[in-house]
């Protein structure tokens, strides 16, 4: 990929450079901070937030659900992300009533 100079940068090579920090949460979510290298950091958008195709596009790997939900201005190279605290139960309880239809609706027909 290249930056906005026309610079290719390696991403596979220094996504292994890039630090996760352990979840933290409150009430309703659970969060994460993801600390690029400095090279990486410049394929970020300074005026606003990432879509999940644009931060894995960057090398940046999680599982699902998280949203990149804040700009730390003075420390760009460290994205933000959040998600419901109960994502993963909620993502089995759709799965569950999704199953659910499906077998009635198997069965009407």
């Amino acid at each position: 990929m290249e930056n906005h100079k026309g610079v290719v940068i390696d991403i596979e090579k220094l996504s292994k450079e890039i630090y996760y920090s352990d979840k933290y949460s409150d009430d309703h979510f659970e969060y994460r901070h993801v600390m690029l290298p400095k090279e990486l950091s410049k394929l970020v958008p300074k005026d606003r937030l990432m879509s999940e195709g644009e931060w894995r596009s960057i090398g940046v790997q999680q599982s699902r659900g998280w949203q990149h939900y804040l700009i730390h201005e003075p420390e760009p190279h460290i994205l933000l992300f959040r998600r419901a605290v109960n994502y993963g139960q909620q993502q089995l309880v759709a799965q569950d009533q999704n199953q659910m239809q499906s077998k009635q609706s198997a069965t009407v027909h």
